[in-house]
């Protein structure tokens, strides 16, 4: 090829828009992600999710860094969408969040502070839900993963009475408490219970009763509840199959378990060296019809986050 016929080529090429293949997806059809944490750097996020076999996420994003959110949004678009998270207990958070939701964002969340669940600052930040008619999503943990750590959003064994009174805010419950209520059998020691689930846990039975709570599957607290008792899951998943939702917040580099992915947290260690989106999609897989599976991975988080994806 001629020097200038080369150089020419190579310019237009670069100007071109970059076209994403479209190749035949790992699951069988398209998946959200909607627990995928914005990272730090550029394109980090799309690679944890080629190498997964995620197509599309809900980008976990504070309200600081949504700039970069918005970047990775107009680099690939139609790929990704973003929350809003910022501190409930601060002078202006609802400013902060009422602003980024009209600005684009389609839920409000992860929220992990240090707050009681019934708390005002959550409180407010409930109405704005229901007038927004946005998720809000929550991490609710009590027992620590470190030597230090304090609960986040306490107050869950009373949370119906929040349920009760917020009718219309949409709720999206995740983490090592909400999961561990999946059985009425909840120890006091120790973050994820192993082995047979009781019938009549909270998580169970509010699902089923309210028709504002979801429950987002990530981390390895919603690996765990669906695999310590393989029996009562599949049960579950077609008990709620309308209220279930898939979301990673796997920190592994490339989607197949490569580096850190539950840092900080020496009771996960189960899923080491593992993907929690992967694992997590497998026990679907396995756990569930084709059609359930589409739903849980797909629908319900098109619908709940009002994604309005293909």
């Amino acid at each position: 090829m001629r020097r200038r016929t080369f150089i020419q080529s190579t310019i237009l090429a670069a100007a071109a828009p970059r076209i994403w293949p479209q190749t035949e997806p790992t699951w069988g059809g398209p998946v959200v992600d909607t627990h995928l944490h914005l990272r730090r750097e550029a394109d980090a996020c799309f690679t944890h999710m080629q190498g997964c076999g995620v197509t599309h996420a809900v980008l976990l994003t504070p309200a600081n860094n949504e700039d970069r959110a918005k970047q990775e949004m107009e680099k690939r678009p139609g790929r990704f969408a973003r929350s809003v998270l910022a501190d409930p207990a601060a002078p202006d958070a609802v400013r902060v969040f009422r602003g980024a939701l009209s600005g684009g964002a389609v839920s409000m969340g992860e929220l992990k502070y240090h707050l009681a669940l019934d708390s005002p600052d959550m409180r407010r930040l409930y109405d704005v839900s229901a007038e927004l008619q946005v998720p809000v999503m929550m991490h609710i943990q009590n027992f620590p993963h470190f030597e230090g750590e304090l609960p986040y959003n306490t107050g869950y064994p009373q949370f119906d009475k929040i349920l009760k009174a917020y009718p219309k805010t949409i709720f999206v419950g995740h983490a090592d408490l909400f999961w561990a209520h999946i059985s009425a059998d909840v120890p006091t020691d120790r973050g994820y219970p192993t082995g047979p689930i009781k019938p009549g846990g909270l998580t169970d039975r509010w699902l089923a009763d309210f028709p504002n709570l979801y429950a987002d599957m990530s981390a390895n607290s919603g690996n765990n509840a669906l695999a310590r008792d393989p029996e009562f899951s599949r049960d579950f998943i077609v008990r709620h199959r309308s209220k279930l939702i898939f979301g990673s917040d796997c920190s592994c580099t490339d989607g197949n378990g490569v580096g850190i992915s539950q840092g900080n947290n020496p009771e996960a260690a189960r899923l080491n060296g593992k993907c929690v989106a992967r694992a997590t999609l497998g026990l679907l897989k396995e756990s569930t019809t084709p059609e359930i599976f589409r739903q849980v991975t797909w629908e319900n988080a098109n619908n709940l986050f009002k994604l309005h994806l293909q």
